[in-house]
C-alpha cells in the first residue's frame, strides 16, 4: 500500500517513517541515489508498505527548504538562543541568523534564556521593532517557558545558538521527561548496525516537532551570492525604507540620499541591526554569482 509520510529519523541507510501515528522502517528506492538525491528528516514523502512496521520509500515530495547541517527538510522555524552574561547577546549573530533563516523561508524566532539572571527588555525591543517574534525565558525557572511552547506550537523548528547559552538546558525543559525516555530509545538504536550520529524529529507534548542533534550542534547555514544580492529584504526593518533611496545601486551603507541612513538618522532603524547589515554587505561583497546554493 502507498501513502504519504515523512521521515522522523534517518539512521545508517534506514529512514523512519511517520505515518498515522505509526513508525515504518523503510529503505529508499535505488533510484534515488543514481539521481544523486539523499532523503532528509523531516522530508515528506510517498513510501510503499512491505510489512506491519516495514517500507520502501518511492518518492520524496517538494521541500520548501533544507539545511545541510543538520540534514533536515522543512523546518517552518529556526529558534536562536542568546543568554544574558557567559555568553551575552551577540547581536550579529542573531542578526546574520535571523537573515539566513528569512532568506531559507524559515520564521526566525529570538528567544532570550536565563532571565533570572538579568533584564532583556531592551534587546527585546530591538527584535519586536524589526517585527521578529521574541521572548525571554529561563530553563532553569521555567519562567516564559508557555510564551515559547506558544510561538513554537504546531511547527517543526530547530535551534541555534553560541555555546553556553543554554540550548541543552532548555530543550530539556521543554521536552521533559519524554525527551530523556526517546534519548534512551535512541541510544539503544545507536548500537550495533546503527552506529552513525543521527538528526531526529521529536515530537513535543504541545504539538509540533523539534530537531534534535546529538550534542545540540547549532545550524550551520552558509550564505552564497543569491542571499548577498537579497539581503535588505532579509532584513524587514531595513528594506522598508529602501524604496526611500535616491538611487536604485544603493547598498544601504553610506551614500547620500538613502533612505535607510535617514530612518536609521531618526532612530526608525535600530543602530545594532544596521551595523549587522552593513558587517554582512562587507562580509559577502568579494562573492559571485556562480557561488548560489542549488
Amino acid at each position: 500500500m502507498m501513502a504519504d509520510a515523512f521521515i522522523v529519523k534517518a539512521l545508517s541507510g534506514f529512514y523512519y517513517v511517520l505515518n498515522d501515528g505509526n513508525i515504518y522502517e523503510c529503505r529508499a528506492r535505488g533510484s534515488f541515489r543514481k539521481q544523486g538525491i539523499t532523503p532528509l528528516v523531516g522530508d515528506r514523502v510517498r513510501f510503499t508498505t512491505t510489512d506491519a512496521s516495514h517500507g520502501v520509500v518511492d518518492e520524496i515530495l517538494p521541500r520548501k527548504n533544507s539545511l545541510s547541517r543538520p540534514a533536515v527538510a522543512n523546518i517552518d522555524c529556526l529558534v536562536i538562543v542568546s543568554a544574558y552574561e557567559t555568553p551575552a547577546p551577540d547581536a550579529l549573530m542573531i542578526d546574520r541568523l535571523t537573515a539566513l533563516a528569512r532568506y531559507r523561508d524559515i520564521e526566525p524566532i529570538v528567544v532570550f534564556n536565563k532571565s533570572d539572571l538579568g533584564d532583556f527588555s531592551a534587546w527585546q525591543k530591538i527584535y519586536r521593532n524589526a517585527g521578529i517574534p521574541t521572548c525571554t525565558v529561563s530553563a532553569q525557572t521555567g519562567d516564559g517557558i508557555a510564551d515559547l511552547k506558544k510561538l513554537i506550537a504546531g511547527k517543526t523548528c530547530a535551534f541555534a545558538g553560541n555555546s553556553g547559552v543554554g540550548k541543552s538546558s532548555l530543550l530539556n525543559t521543554l521536552f521533559g521527561e519524554k525527551r530523556a525516555q526517546t534519548g534512551e530509545v535512541s541510544e539503544r538504536l545507536g548500537r550495533g548496525r546503527h552506529t552513525t550520529r543521527h538528526t531526529e524529529l521529536f515530537a513535543t507534548d504541545f504539538g509540533g516537532f523539534i530537531v534534535d542533534t546529538p550534542g545540540f550542534a547549532s545550524v550551520e547555514i552558509s550564505p552564497d551570492y543569491d542571499f548577498k544580492m537579497h539581503l535588505a529584504e532579509c532584513f524587514p526593518d531595513i528594506d522598508a525604507f529602501t524604496d526611500d533611496c535616491r538611487f536604485v545601486s544603493c547598498t544601504h551603507t553610506c551614500e547620500k540620499g538613502c533612505g535607510v541612513l535617514a530612518a536609521l538618522q531618526d532612530g526608525k532603524v535600530e543602530s545594532s541591526r544596521h551595523a549587522s547589515y552593513c558587517r554582512l554587505v562587507e562580509e559577502m561583497k568579494d562573492l559571485k554569482a556562480w557561488q548560489t546554493r542549488k
